[in-house]
């Protein structure tokens, strides 16, 4: 009775120590996934934040460009130092798109595209590639913030933040333009 109340002790002892090393080994793989979770959802965010940033310097430089070649505004730097510069901001928009469409899920991709082919129809109009109205001008902004919007919902969504971006207040709010100008009265 002693040796069977011997190995019952010692097969314990063994279960106990291969449920311990079992468990750790189990924690810190959990542990392990959860860092490489929050890694990417960092480098997400980052690249998701320099996308609109870059997105919007495009939209600024365009507006600048635009309004010098409508003769709207005049300032000291040329058309075609405006147009570099539009450039120089479209090839930063274009690296921050790819770094979007490594990191990002569908949903964020999709909403991505639609907000590059808005940003780029402000570009063409920006430069003269394509002609229309001030109206139409207007509405090619309305549409990009749109597109900036729906790209945040997915951005939010994919990184998991709850809340609606998107909300009554939010949508309630329309894109804030210059009113067109008027010609003086004689």
């Amino acid at each position: 009775m002693d040796i069977v109340g011997q190995l019952v002790t010692i097969a314990a002892v063994l279960l106990g120590g291969l449920a311990t090393h079992f468990t750790n080994h189990r924690m810190e793989r959990q542990r392990t996934q959860y860092t490489m979770l929050t890694r990417w959802d960092e480098r997400k965010l980052d690249a998701y934040a320099e996308y609109i940033d870059r997105v919007r310097t495009c939209i600024y430089s365009s507006v600048l460009l635009y309004e010098v070649r409508k003769n709207m505004r005049s300032i000291e730097r040329s058309e075609r130092d405006l147009t570099m510069e539009l450039a120089d901001a479209e090839g930063s928009r274009g690296r921050a798109f790819e770094r979007v469409m490594l990191l990002a899920e569908d949903g964020v991709i999709d909403a991505a595209h639609r907000l590059n082919a808005a940003a780029h129809a402000i570009d063409w109009r920006a430069r003269g590639t394509t002609e229309g109205t001030l109206d139409e001008w207007r509405e090619l902004h309305k549409t990009a913030f749109q597109a900036i919007n729906s790209f945040h919902e997915a951005a939010r969504d994919d990184l998991g933040v709850s809340g609606n971006f998107q909300g009554e207040e939010h949508g309630a709010r329309d894109l804030i333009l210059p009113r067109t100008r008027q010609e003086p009265e004689s």
